[in-house]
Formats: structure tokens, C-alpha cells, sequence
């Protein structure tokens, strides 16, 4: 037997469809229905029919699409799997931590769960902590990034559905790797999205960059909020998952007493002490806005990390002089000093992109809660043609900014193929079923970069070869550049993990000195100084005490007793005895 219960207040009668069979749902309390049905479990098919309407729709709690978004659901018994790690494996802390940021879909050639799997050793070799996954709830199509989800319940089919996930995370834990999921509870995507029929999930008076606000403080609100906690906590508890990472959280629109984000991490925080392990929220953030990583007893969110995008803007834009959309704000090498010391540039002074004031000081909270990196699938995917930062600013400053980003106070979190300077770009590709969709979504990225002034062919992200394009190409790894440059992310990651100073988020402990105009900067942490030259001149600088040299991304690169010579785009790492 089965027990089936739906959430449906705009319902007068509702019936299920359960292998065929037309069964009568009884009304309870709070707008759900109720069906027990005897003959129904695992691997049944069943699909609603709600009031006069002939059109049957799957469940928006449905923990398995085998045939797409659109097609009937199918009960999964998340019981039946076999895990052969332990339910209370535990991840390291944020602080000693290192994050590796995928999509399973070009991750391999292949693109399942299962193909990401035999990558594992070879992360796990290179310094990484925590695999991050980009969004893998059910969406429209044969691929996309996964911002577009409509079934948050049950993973991609394609890429393996509830078990191929359940595999992945086993083998992380067996590896010794951490699991992050991307979860995406700011918006549906445009297609597929049947939530509507049953109550008002969605309020369509305001509106997200990426369609209706979701209902978090309005009149249904209680189950509305109750479908998100608990899918985050299914992906916690049914799939382990150690962490998720929220994506875009200044798109929740939220007045309740308690807000959305601290009940979340409330719920979230019980399920840790239950399981006895660790469990962390990440979260996305553009508002520049310490609350997001206070403690809920002092009033914060309680979010235990946060992306920061200063970090990697004031980076950007040093190494590659670009000014537009919001690298307007930016370019400076002070900005750059600011963002290390104080996590955000914009803590209050005017934004020019922004035209108002913006962001508030980070006080006490350590850089730990806070992630840096200068590649991901944003900074990368929403540019015109994917292109990596190799490609923009070539080799040398790429390594230049992974050696600030790999010593910074912050949690580093590296991009796919990031480490090998990877030739494959990292497109925006969908794969939309309606044609009129497919349309849309070609012309409107054109459109967006033609604002800005781009004049050259945006690639179509509705054409299958702009998928494939963004795959990876593992045999790069031996090759020239890539090989060199994975040797250099080895080498810089190694030292991270075996020089406490690196990891010490204690933001009291960094000076920062730069020169802007010979454009070099130092950032000391306990006895390690990071050097970087983003001249395109040689710079001699003046060093301390008696330095060792740990690291040097190029040759030519001299270190006497109290000077230190950089080539031009370069940078070293020193420990003063």
C-alpha cells in the first residue's frame, strides 16, 4: 500500500491516476487530499486530475520523472537503496575546505552521474574537499545548466535519476569528498512548472529576473515555504548531501516575522543534530549584506558561507582591464586590496552601476564564510561566448589569479577544468521543447548582448552543438599549458592544505600593501606573503626577514635576502622564517 497526499486548495474534487486506475481522493485538513492505495508502491506510475480538467499532471512533490516534467510520476522508495558508506560521514570544515564546481552534463562525455564517478580520484588527488553539483532537479528538455527546474523533487532522468544521484554521492563519500547540491528556491523555470494548478505557489504580481516571485509570505505561504524546507531537507537526509548551495537568494522576496532563509537554517541545523553530522547552507547573494552569514540568535539569516562576487569582480578587472555591466564599478588594485581585507568593496559607498549606495560592512565574520574564486558557471557562462579567463588574459594572469584566490583568507572554490586551463568553453545551452520557448530564449540572448554592445555572433543556446562544446576534454590534461597549469593549481592547493596560515579565515591576521600606479600588491597571513605583479613591467620588491621561496608561477623569479624579483604577470609565494 501507498499513501498519496497533495497539497491542492484550489481543488473542489481531485482524483489520482495510479497504473491506469481512477481512484477518488478524500479532502483533509490545511487544502491536501488524501489516497491510500493498496495495490500501489515502488515503481507505480500516478498523475492527478484535478476538478473538471481532462488533463492529468504530475505531482509537485514527485520523487521521480522517468519520462520528462510533463509525463506521469513514479513512486520512489527512497528505502530501497543500499549505501555502503556511513550515514554519518562527516565533511571537513569550511575553513580547510576546497570546492570544485561541475555540471553533470559536461562534466564527462557521457554527462550522467554515473560517468562523473571514475573523475573522483583524480579530484580528490588534486586537493578537493567538496564537489559541488550545478542544479539536477527535474527539468525540461535533454540538457541545460539546471536554473530552470520544475520538478525539485526528482533528479534528471537523463542523468540518472534517484539512484545514478544516490551512486554519485556514495562514491564522494567513499572517495573522501564532500557533496554540495545547488538548489534553486527563488524561481520555477518557465516551462513545465504545473504547481499553478494546485495552489499559489507562485505570486505573479512581482516578478524575478526569471519569472513570478514564490509565495513565501502570502496566503498559502505555510505550505509553500514547508515544500522548500523539505526539500532541502531530502536532499540532506534521503540523498546525504553535506551542504547546499542556494542560488540567488536576493531574488526571495520574503516580509514574514520569521524570514524564509532563518527558518530554513533553523530546520537544517535539527536535522544535523539528529543525523550527527555536520549540514551547511551556502548561499548566493548579491546584496552585499553581512545578515545573510549572522548567527539567527544575533539576528542573522544563518547561512554558514556565502558566494562574494567583489572578490572575484575587483580580480576580474585588474587582470583583464574589462568595464561593462558591472565590472563598471570595479578596476582598481585598491579595490582589489579592500576586497581581501573586507570581504565587500561595496559596504555602503555609491555604485555607479547601481546608481545608489550599497552594501553594508562585514564586521567580525571570518573569510570562511565567504567564497572566492574567479571562475564559475555565472562568470564564465553568462559571458557572450563562454570564454575562460586563459582566453581572455591568457596563461600567466590565470595563474596570477589562482594564486590569490588559493592563498586568499576565503574558501576557494575552483570551476570545471578551471585547474587545466580548459579549452572547451562554458556556454548557456537549453534543450526547449516548444518551439515558441526556443525561440524566445535564442532571441532574448542576443538581445542581452547586443545591450552591452557586443557586436560578434552570440552563439544560439537552443543549437546541440553549443552543449557539446561546453564539455570538457579530459586528454588535455596531459598537453602543454593544461599540464603545466594543473601542475601549478597542484602545487598551490598542496600548500593550502599543509600551511595552517592559509586557511586561517581570521580576517585580523592580513595586511594588504599595493601599489597602483607600479600595479603589484603583497597579502601577508602569519609568516606567508602572496606577491602578484599585474605589470606587464618586471618589479623588484622589498621582503622581510628571511624568506624561503614555497612557489613561483613563472621562471625568472629571484629571491635574495630582502628583495624579490617578479617578470612581468607573475607571482610567488613566501614563507619568512
Amino acid at each position: 500500500m501507498h499513501e498519496f497526499t497533495i497539497w491542492a486548495p484550489y481543488a473542489n474534487r481531485l482524483q489520482i491516476i495510479v497504473d491506469g486506475s481512477l481512484y477518488p481522493m478524500e479532502p483533509q485538513a490545511d487544502g491536501c487530499w488524501l489516497a491510500r492505495i493498496t495495490s500501489a508502491g515502488h515503481d507505480s506510475d500516478y498523475d492527478f486530475l484535478i476538478n473538471d480538467d481532462p488533463h492529468p499532471y504530475p505531482d509537485p512533490r514527485s520523487l521521480w520523472q522517468p519520462k520528462g516534467v510533463h509525463a506521469a510520476s513514479r513512486v520512489y522508495d527512497h528505502n530501497r537503496y543500499s549505501w555502503h558508506t556511513s550515514a554519518t560521514w562527516s565533511a571537513p570544515a569550511l575553513a580547510d575546505s576546497v570546492l570544485y564546481e561541475l555540471h553533470i552534463g559536461t562534466f564527462t562525455p557521457k554527462g550522467t552521474f554515473d560517468a562523473a564517478i571514475a573523475h573522483l580520484p583524480y579530484l580528490k588527488e588534486l586537493g578537493i574537499t567538496h564537489v559541488e553539483i550545478m542544479p539536477v532537479a527535474s527539468f525540461p528538455g535533454r540538457w541545460g545548466w539546471g536554473y530552470d527546474g520544475v520538478a525539485l523533487y526528482a533528479p534528471q532522468e537523463a542523468y540518472g535519476g534517484p539512484d545514478g544521484l544516490k551512486r554519485l554521492v556514495d562514491a564522494c563519500h567513499n572517495t573522501g569528498l564532500a557533496a554540495v547540491l545547488d538548489v534553486v528556491y527563488n524561481h520555477f523555470g518557465p516551462v513545465g512548472n504545473y504547481t499553478g494548478v494546485f495552489g499559489n505557489y507562485v505570486m505573479h504580481e512581482y516578478a524575478t529576473p526569471w519569472g513570478g516571485v514564490v509565495n513565501l509570505d502570502s496566503e498559502g505561504s505555510a505550505q509553500v515555504r514547508r515544500f522548500f524546507i523539505d526539500n532541502a531537507l531530502m536532499w540532506l537526509r534521503d540523498y546525504r548531501f553535506d551542504a547546499l548551495r542556494l542560488d540567488a537568494i536576493h531574488a526571495l522576496q520574503d516580509k514574514s516575522p520569521t524570514h524564509f532563509l532563518t527558518e530554513l537554517s533553523g530546520s537544517v541545523a535539527k536535522l544535523s543534530k539528529q543525523m550527527n553530522r555536520p549540514l551547511r547552507l551556502i548561499a548566493e547573494s548579491s546584496l552585499n549584506d553581512p545578515i545573510v552569514v549572522t548567527p539567527r540568535n544575533l539576528g542573522g539569516r544563518g547561512m554558514d558561507a556565502q558566494w562574494s562576487d567583489d572578490f572575484h569582480h575587483a580580480l576580474h578587472t585588474v587582470l583583464t582591464g574589462e568595464r561593462l555591466g558591472y565590472y563598471t564599478d570595479f578596476g582598481s588594485i585598491e579595490q582589489l586590496a579592500k576586497s581581501l581585507r573586507s570581504v565587500f568593496v561595496f559596504d555602503g559607498q555609491f555604485s555607479p552601476s547601481r546608481n545608489q549606495p550599497y552594501g553594508r560592512p562585514v564586521q567580525d565574520a571570518e573569510g570562511s564564510r565567504f567564497l572566492g574564486y574567479i571562475q564559475n558557471h555565472d562568470q564564465v557562462g553568462n559571458r557572450a561566448r563562454g570564454d575562460r579567463l586563459h582566453t581572455i588574459s591568457g596563461i600567466k594572469a590565470s595563474r596570477v589569479a589562482a594564486t590569490l584566490v588559493l592563498t586568499s583568507p576565503f574558501v576557494p572554490l575552483i570551476f570545471q577544468g578551471e585547474e587545466f586551463a580548459a579549452s572547451s568553453p562554458f556556454l548557456y545551452f537549453a534543450d526547449h521543447e516548444d518551439e515558441a520557448m526556443r525561440a524566445s530564449v535564442s532571441e532574448g540572448r542576443r538581445r542581452e548582448f547586443a545591450a552591452f554592445g557586443w557586436t560578434g555572433d552570440v552563439p544560439d543556446p537552443e543549437d546541440p552543438l553549443t552543449f557539446a562544446q561546453s564539455k570538457l576534454h579530459w586528454q588535455e590534461l596531459e598537453l602543454g599549458d593544461h599540464s603545466s597549469m594543473l601542475k601549478w593549481y597542484r602545487q598551490l592547493l598542496t600548500l593550502r592544505h599543509e600551511h595552517p596560515a592559509l586557511r586561517n579565515g581570521d580576517r585580523s591576521r592580513i595586511t594588504v600593501s599595493f601599489d597602483e600606479s607600479d600595479r603589484w600588491l603583497v597579502m601577508a597571513r602569519e609568516g606567508i606573503q602572496t606577491l602578484c605583479n599585474f605589470s606587464a613591467k618586471p618589479q623588484t620588491l622589498t621582503v622581510a626577514g628571511s624568506p624561503t621561496l614555497l612557489a613561483a608561477s613563472a621562471e625568472g623569479i629571484e629571491l635574495s635576502t630582502d628583495e624579490i624579483h617578479l617578470p612581468s604577470m607573475s607571482a610567488a609565494i613566501l614563507q619568512l622564517n
